[in-house]
């Protein structure tokens, strides 16, 4: 159980709830598919004294309501975090994202890029809309098969391993079981909705603002020439490379995480709330 308190906000008649710690410019942290605001509890504790740091649930997941499309688009997550932000009176905020949250906020900078002071896309999720249909099709089904059929408690045993680098320790990955294991299979379901049919390169064609793209040298799921893809098409962007982590670093090692994280965000100024 977290050890930061979920508050819940009702935004234009939606419920969605976060995570927060500390004051000063705002850092708000974007989980993936599988994952809920207390992944996070790392960052917000290394964040806090110099931040206001908050972790969000996406739509679907945690204390959030569901949106109402059975099938959501990114920008749809993207309107539902602009909602929150400005619910919460934070005008411009740096974005940190894994996975599918990479996505969700290219689509927020595609929208609202005068509220992003910089991002982090973590082993970032590109999306499937490049892809043929008949592969679109076959990873969303397979996806809803694996929380629908198996349940999210036998998928994220299931899927768990898979996420994190061979050899990481069982109490990390006990750690993303349990979390895993809380999705709800709609919220996951629309999400999936979201990941087959996303375009991150496409939301990011007029994003000039400063970009890390990092990813863990043995993750399997986004492997590192995706994320090496994503920062080259960047007018303002890098990469970085954690070794010896999968698809979640802020998790599996999350010291080396905030410390680059924290190193960006040094160069880059603090900006304002």
């Amino acid at each position: 159980m977290s050890e930061y308190q979920l508050h819940i906000k009702s935004v234009k008649g939606m419920r969605l709830a976060w995570r927060e710690a500390g004051s000063g410019p705002a850092i708000v942290f974007l989980h993936g598919i599988g994952s809920g605001s207390q992944g996070w509890e790392a960052q917000l504790d290394h964040f806090a004294p110099n931040y206001r740091a908050i972790a969000w649930d996406a739509p679907g997941y945690g204390g959030s309501d569901e949106l109402k499309p059975e099938a959501p688009a990114a920008g749809d997550y993207a309107e539902a975090l602009a909602g929150l932000l400005s619910a919460l009176e934070i005008e411009a905020s740096h974005l940190v994202g894994n996975s599918l949250g990479s996505l969700f906020a290219g689509a927020f900078a595609k929208i609202h890029l005068s509220r992003v002071l910089s991002m982090v896309l973590s082993d970032p999720a590109i999306g499937h809309a490049e892809a043929d249909a008949q592969v679109r099709a076959s990873a969303l089904a397979a996806r809803l098969e694996g929380v629908n059929e198996l349940g999210p408690e036998a998928m994220a045993r299931k899927r768990a391993p898979r996420v994190v680098a061979p050899g990481t320790s069982e109490q990390v990955l006990a750690k993303v079981r349990d979390i895993m294991a809380k999705v709800r299979p709609r919220g996951y379901s629309q999400a999936a909705h979201a990941l087959a049919n996303g375009n991150l390169i496409a939301e990011l064609v007029d994003c000039d603002a400063p970009v890390l793209v990092l990813t863990g040298s043995e993750d399997v799921v986004t492997p590192p020439e995706g994320g090496r893809r994503v920062a080259k098409f960047l007018a303002n962007g890098r990469f970085e490379l954690l070794d010896g982590v999968g698809h979640l670093p802020y998790v599996e090692a999350p010291d080396a995480f905030n410390t680059m994280v924290g190193d960006f965000l040094s160069q880059h100024g603090s900006g304002s709330t």
